[in-house]
This record gives C-alpha cells, sequence and structure tokens, in this order.
C-alpha cells in the first residue's frame, strides 16, 4: 500500500493526541478552543517521515461524545487505527463506541495501545 492513513480512537484524554506529538513532534489540537479546554474537538493532521521516505498521515480524532460526528469524519478513511485504552481507566463509554464505529466502517487493521500519564 503506498498511501497510508492511520487514525486514532478511543475515550476523551486516553493520549491520541500525546501519541501523535510523540510520533511527529505535531501537536494537532491547534484551535484555541481545544488548548483552552485540553481536549480535542476537531480533526488533527500530522505527518510521520518514514525511514524509506514514504509519509504516512496520521488522523487525530475526537474522543468526547458530543464530537463523536467529527470522530466518524476521520475514521472514513484511515487503513490502520492505534485504539488507545488508558491503563488507570480502562475501558470507557467512548472505548465501545469508537469500537463499533470501526466495526461499521469495516476498519480491521490496528493495533490496541496501552496509554498511562506520566
Amino acid at each position: 500500500m503506498k498511501n497510508i492513513v492511520i487514525g486514532t480512537a478511543g475515550h476523551i484524554d486516553h493520549g491520541k493526541t500525546t501519541l501523535v506529538k510523540m510520533l511527529t513532534n505535531i501537536n494537532t489540537d491547534t484551535m484555541k478552543e481545544e488548548k483552552e479546554r485540553g481536549m480535542t474537538i476537531d480533526l488533527g493532521f500530522a505527518p510521520l517521515n518514514i525511514p524509506s521516505g514514504d509519509i504516512i498521515s496520521i488522523i487525530d480524532v475526537p474522543g468526547h461524545e458530543k464530537f463523536i460526528k467529527n470522530m466518524v469524519a476521520g475514521a472514513k478513511g484511515i487503513n490502520f487505527v492505534l485504539f488507545l485504552i488508558a491503563c488507570d481507566d480502562g475501558i470507557m463509554p467512548q472505548t465501545i463506541e469508537h469500537k463499533e464505529i470501526l466495526k461499521l466502517l469495516g476498519i480491521k487493521n490496528g493495533i490496541i495501545v496501552l496509554s498511562k500519564e506520566i
């Protein structure tokens, strides 16, 4: 596959945006309101340069239930998902909602990322 799009999924505050920043050095929360509230509201995009010279596109989606439409819009075009679950929270309501949305969209490839605030 030449063009790869990786998306995030998971409950709010489980580390999706932090993981994208760690991988790409880009904070995908660019809106003033996102920074003030400390939560992703809209889709965020970041390129991930890999050693072959190719670029993988990463889409960071919101985890809050009020922004589920934005999550669906971002998840529609992904090939692979980084599905985050915080070790200190476990499976939460949006964890389940995101899993069901990915299933409905036919997205079957991905990994579960266990996260923990450091």
